[in-house]
């Protein structure tokens, strides 16, 4: 149990490390394959949900788009660390969403990812 605790919490820390050192320029690039289904602007129609204002928004409640059942009982809230965990690998964290999308594995490419939306939105 303590090894567990210890564990989710040297994640936790490493999360939070990764969010405070992504670059928003390269953040911007690698928001690229998101554009590809999410708009930056507000009710700007695409094949998923716009992000505008999208953080300490709960996941499955932004007007206008159909979310899978899924999403919407996940309980998320959008935060830098919620949606670190999340773009990690989207089927692992909410199993049987619709978003198709395989994730972003790498830590520090999540980093500049989330660097650029909280640049974008905060």
């Amino acid at each position: 149990m303590k090894r567990a605790v210890l564990t989710v919490g040297l994640l936790l820390a490493a999360t939070r490390l990764a969010c405070a050192e992504g670059d928003a320029a390269r953040g911007e690039k690698r928001f690229e394959e998101c554009a590809a289904c999410h708009a930056l602007e507000k009710g700007k129609e695409s094949v998923g949900p716009d992000l505008h204002g999208v953080f300490g928004r709960r996941a499955g409640e932004a007007a206008d788009f159909r979310y899978s059942p899924a999403l919407k009982r996940s309980g998320i809230v959008w935060s830098e660390q919620t949606i670190d965990t999340f773009v990690a690998d989207p089927q692992a964290v909410v199993p049987g969403n619709r978003m198709p999308y395989a994730g972003i594995p790498d830590a520090s490419a999540r980093a500049d990812l989330i660097a650029y939306l909280v640049k974008t939105f905060k």
